[in-house]
């Protein structure tokens, strides 16, 4: 794989700003952001879009983590799939059975989760078409429509760090080592 260099490229005001906002919120500045950085739109425009879906979609702090680390584990990212399996694990109150689950690809033990994390996992995987059965169990495990729109909100923010960490290889952070993931070779099929 090739990896973007990154050579002479200076952070602008906003990435600046946005960095200071970053580490005065967790107490550090991700690699993966500073990589984001290198692009003000791409930082200003995840960071914005990560905010927003936390706040907005309407999903409680595990169902969050839930679909960020089906859309990490269906993209294959390293980075996102370790980093947040920690948030899961630490700050969202993710058990980590659930967790370990989706990280190997295997169905989450609990039916609404299950559901959550499936649907995520192949609209990630079909590019946000799916069937109405995938679509019918989802709704009877409590899911509304609108649900569905806040899981491609959280599609589309995981997608924008993904792809960017696929191209600029952000070494993991210490803090989230503990819950490095490698890639597998193959993936479990929905």
């Amino acid at each position: 794989m090739t990896y973007l260099k990154l050579e002479n490229v200076s952070d602008s005001e906003k990435t600046i700003e946005i960095l200071e906002s970053t580490k005065k919120g967790l107490g550090f500045v991700p690699n993966m952001y500073v990589k984001l950085g290198k692009n003000t739109a791409l930082l200003d425009a995840y960071s914005y879009s990560y905010h927003s879906f936390r706040d907005n979609a309407g999903f409680t702090p595990v169902e969050q983590e839930v679909i960020f680390l089906s859309v990490a584990y269906e993209n294959n990212c390293e980075y996102c799939m370790g980093a947040h399996s920690f948030v899961a694990d630490s700050m969202s109150g993710v058990p980590k059975d659930k967790t370990d689950a989706i990280r190997s690809g295997k169905k989450i033990s609990d039916n609404k989760l299950a559901s959550l994390s499936e649907l995520t996992r192949k609209l990630t995987k079909r590019r946000g078409n799916v069937s109405a059965n995938d679509l019918k169990h989802f709704f009877e495990m409590g899911y509304s429509e609108s649900h569905v729109l806040g899981v491609i909100a959280g599609i589309a923010v995981k997608t924008m760090s993904n792809y960017s960490n696929h191209l600029t290889n952000p070494s993991l952070d210490e803090v989230f080592a503990k819950r490095i993931w490698k890639k597998k070779d193959s993936y479990t099929e929905m």
